[in-house]
């Protein structure tokens, strides 16, 4: 080994030595956990695939997606290294959080800065904030403000800078760095914003929270890395999650490291399309979902509307009725009704000429037959009359000859 190689080993293992590996995190094929973090979310879980750890997925929105260390820092100046990825359409959005905060996972959980109560420490907010196509920020708390209900939230930020961080096919690098003299924020290796007026305590931990609208960015997390900023003695390769992998600085190297690179692309391209295919998954079904309900409407439809066989029906009576119409349309129209309505109307009026002579010659019979005898009915009343009148003498001379009696 030449001695330049040597040197860039020993680099590197000192490098490898400063991480602090309970709360850092470097995600390898076929895992499914982080040891020392927890991973939750609302609306969905947050999935391991390849490489990367899927915050908050492609479809469907209103998700949310949380990772937070189990380990409080005990450093009191540290370096942090994040790689992530957001990936949506054209209207998507949502944000991404980086906490440094005092019991993190009790106190903010899935939070993102515009939800989150009175937390105590730091928040790294990237979002597409004002309409910029994406920003950087970086807000503080002591744990008296109450976020969620701050007028302005966004009025709150100490730090901020543009980054168009959606859709760039590539990982984003986040790199924060705070010691006793300076906090910085850079973004891909350029400065953000950086302060010399800041100093977060030891014994927080750190997090990352997502959260995604109706219309959702996909937030992937590649790498986590934290670091102390004490520079420790070379050791050998510890048992850090992902091994570091140098950049060999001779010729022979370079075919490595292209083989490398090459390797990591394909992974990311089938980490890639097995998102792409899990999204098409939980597209079709809901299609399938849409299909059914449609197929039940359409059934339901067709319950109330006429059979085919009832229309069948009512056209052949219609068509018979149109039939009859037609017939006797043509027949008025092939011969003279004229003289059958005059032949009509003459007997007509012989039958009521009839009738009414007929009608005339009963109705004088009737009333002859029925009217009482005049003779009969005076005989009547001068035989009554003449009862009456002997009934009156016989009665006055029988008490005419009664006997007389006195006093």
């Amino acid at each position: 080994m030449r001695p330049t190689t040597s040197v860039v080993f020993l680099a590197a293992a000192a490098s490898a030595q400063s991480i602090i590996e309970s709360s850092s995190f470097g995600l390898s094929p076929n895992r499914d956990t982080i040891p020392g973090w927890q991973i939750g979310g609302e609306g969905q879980v947050p999935q391991f695939l390849s490489d990367k750890l899927i915050l908050t997925p492609p479809y469907p929105g209103n998700t949310r997606g949380f990772a937070w260390s189990q380990s409080p820092v005990s450093h009191s100046e540290w370096s942090v290294e994040l790689q992530f990825r957001a990936t949506g359409p054209e209207r998507g959005g949502g944000n991404l959080q980086l906490w440094y905060a005092k019991d993190g996972q009790a106190k903010i959980g899935t939070s993102s800065i515009y939800t989150v109560g009175p937390f105590d420490g730091f928040a790294l907010v990237i979002d597409a904030h004002g309409g910029t196509g994406g920003s950087i920020r970086g807000f503080l708390n002591d744990g008296s403000t109450d976020y969620r209900s701050h007028d302005s939230v966004d009025s709150l930020a100490f730090g901020h800078c543009i980054y168009s961080y959606r859709n760039l096919g590539r990982p984003s690098i986040i790199g924060i760095k705070h010691t006793n003299s300076i906090f910085e924020v850079t973004v891909d290796d350029k400065l953000c914003f950086s302060t010399d007026k800041i100093s977060l305590p030891a014994g927080n931990t750190f997090g990352l929270t997502a959260a995604t609208p109706e219309n959702p960015d996909s937030f992937e997390i590649f790498k986590f890395i934290l670091r102390s900023s004490e520079t420790a003695p070379p050791v050998q390769q510890g048992s850090y999650q992902q091994p570091i992998t140098d950049q060999n600085v001779d010729g022979a190297g370079s075919t490595g490291s292209e083989s490398v690179a090459s390797g990591a692309q394909l992974a990311d391209l089938r980490a890639r399309l097995e998102l792409l295919s899990h999204a098409s998954t939980n597209l079709v079904r809901d299609v399938n979902g849409l299909s059914s309900k449609s197929d039940s409407r359409h059934a339901e439809l067709l319950q109330q509307v006429a059979t085919k066989e009832q229309l069948a029906s009512l056209d052949a009576r219609l068509q018979r009725i149109e039939d009859t119409l037609l017939t006797i349309k043509r027949d008025l129209e092939g011969k003279d009704y004229r003289s059958h309505f005059n032949q009509l109307q003459e007997t007509l009026k012989s039958s009521h000429l009839n009738l009414a002579e007929n009608l005339q010659g009963t109705l004088h019979t009737v009333i002859t037959s029925s009217a009482p005898r005049m003779g009969f009915f005076i005989f009547l009343i001068i035989a009554f009359q003449a009862l009456l009148a002997g009934s009156y003498v016989i009665y006055k001379r029988r008490r005419a000859n009664m006997p007389k009696k006195f006093l």
